[in-house]
């Protein structure tokens, strides 16, 4: 059953989404970037309703605010990490397979400016090319978005080894992992996700910019 209810109209096997809200936001003054309006809705509202369709369930892993996020997106569930410490993107992951029941879970960060169209099951697709493989990823105009990735349930030992051993690269974590990626082009983006304020100001300026020269 999809978030929103219904029957899911996908080719793909069931999946979860998971976004990815659980760090300190340094470099945001602390600010929530889940809850910031990057574009023309809330962070936490654009992701759900691009995937409420295809998706079993929504979950957000962050160690705050998660009466806020019901209260904008009553169906999400939220979690926070197994361990304190803010041990990053890596953590979330492996926390999060104690919750999802589905078998394949994707995970996005909350920062994300550009989400491609059919993601999830071009993400998917790259999966079924090679059995071995328990994790594909998104790469945006050559970047590797490691965080925007969908995972099998059988990358969860693995994920578990490398916390045991204070190894937290998404990146190595990955390869080990037999990762596949899938390559998404869009020449007009100036940024994948917004990691400062001050980026966050340029992307806003950028936008705005845009919007005069297209009513030009």
């Amino acid at each position: 059953m999809p978030v929103g209810g219904g029957s899911m109209n996908t080719d793909f096997p069931a999946t979860d989404l998971v976004i990815l809200a659980g760090g300190q936001a340094r470099r945001m003054n602390g600010m929530n970037k889940l809850l910031q309006q990057f574009d023309d809705q809330i962070q936490l509202s654009k992701i759900c309703q691009r995937f409420k369709s295809e998706v079993q369930q929504i979950w957000v892993n962050s160690h705050r605010d998660s009466s806020i996020y019901k209260s904008i997106e009553p169906t999400v569930e939220c979690f926070s990490d197994d361990q304190q410490g803010f041990l990053g993107p890596l953590m979330g992951m492996k926390s999060a397979w104690s919750r999802v029941q589905a078998e394949y879970a994707l995970f996005i960060p909350c920062d994300v400016t550009y989400i491609p169209n059919q993601v999830l099951a071009k993400l998917h697709r790259a999966l079924e090319k090679n059995p071995q493989a328990s994790v594909a990823y998104v790469n945006i105009n050559g970047d590797a978005l490691y965080p925007f990735c969908l995972l099998k349930r059988a990358s969860l030992s693995i994920l578990e080894h490398q916390l045991a051993a204070n190894k937290l690269s998404l990146r190595e974590t990955f390869r080990q992992l037999h990762a596949q990626h899938v390559v998404f082009q869009k020449q007009s983006l100036f940024c994948h996700s917004i990691n400062s304020l001050d980026e966050l100001q340029q992307y806003k300026q950028m936008k705005a910019f845009k919007q005069m020269f297209v009513s030009n």
